[in-house]
């Protein structure tokens, strides 16, 4: 009796709403202990108080099959059918990330597909990381924009068998829909506004600079003789020329030292070699004269 669903509870999908979950895992959540000791009983109300108490999300894990406390509170809230109204403010709670994913589950197994886009897509802004124990009794992260990208695309989550979701195109042909806006559009749409703004700003700026004047001469300044420039040597030397002549002339001296003692030694050689070559004419003449001498001496005594 305690499995039954509530009087009360309208069919889903044309069946009961206990039966969107399989049969089997159906029966191992009937058999577990959390659904026997925690959600014994429980009413709309204190359904809340559970799903604050979730620390993930999950279908089920390890070999025997053993569903989470996540997929047992779901079972729990298609026996009793709570209010629309509860399921959207389990959608809108921003504070508990956990409570946000189990109304956002439900609404996706009994919700109209314009009642699942309407409520779902906004959740695209909700980056929050969740933990996620898969089938090998270990723990994924999971952010909760992931987790409503998997129920709007996928045909199974968390180990359920989701209903068929007509298409968004096909809505929105039908005028069930409005075109989906994208918060990077906004974020574009305000960047390139900031943008065309700043352009304007720059060209009231360029309109408001004074434009210069060209200098007009005067007739009293027509009258003056231009100044010729001043020649370079009349100019007035600076600190820096000057040390830079200075600096040249003691290099021109100092090379003009360097040079000296090989020029002398030339000199010096080069006289040498004249004072010889005298000398030796000298010599050439003497003989010369001595021989000439000689010979006119012969001829007087022979004659």
């Amino acid at each position: 009796m305690a499995n039954r669903t509530v009087k009360e509870a309208p069919t889903i999908k044309g069946t009961n709403p206990q039966y969107l979950i399989e049969k089997i895992i159906r029966s191992r959540i009937y058999d577990c202990r959390y659904w026997k000791e925690d959600c014994f009983a429980l009413t709309a109300e204190l359904v809340v108080d559970k799903a604050v108490e979730l620390k993930y999300i999950g279908g089920v894990s390890g070999g025997n099959i053993r569903p989470t406390p996540f997929l047992c509170l779901v079972l729990k809230m298609l026996q009793i059918c709570p209010e629309k109204d509860i399921i959207v403010e389990f959608i809108k709670n921003e504070e508990f990330k956990y409570v946000r994913a189990l109304g956002a589950f439900y609404m996706r197994l009994v919700g109209t597909s314009v009642e699942i886009y309407k409520y779902l897509e906004p959740l695209y802004n909700d980056y929050r990381k969740m933990k996620l124990l898969n089938r090998d009794d270990k723990y994924e992260l999971l952010h909760v924009d992931e987790f409503i990208d998997l129920l709007l695309r996928e045909e199974r989550v968390l180990d359920v068998q989701l209903p068929r979701l007509q298409k968004r195109n096909v809505l929105e042909e039908n005028n069930q829909l409005e075109p989906r806006q994208s918060v990077l559009d906004e974020d574009i749409d305000d960047n390139e506004t900031s943008d065309e703004s700043d352009d304007e700003d720059e060209k009231k700026m360029k309109k408001k600079e004074p434009i210069p004047e060209k200098s007009k001469k005067k007739w009293k300044d027509l009258d003056k003789p231009e100044r010729s420039p001043s020649p370079r040597y009349a100019r007035s030397l600076s600190p820096r020329e000057k040390s830079s002549k200075k600096r040249r002339r003691s290099r021109s001296r100092s090379k003009s030292k360097s040079r000296s003692p090989a020029r002398d030694s030339r000199k010096k050689h080069s006289s040498r070699h004249e004072h010889r070559d005298r000398k030796d004419r000298d010599r050439d003449r003497d003989r010369d004269r001595d021989r000439d001498r000689d010979r006119d001496k012969e001829k007087r005594r022979r004659d």
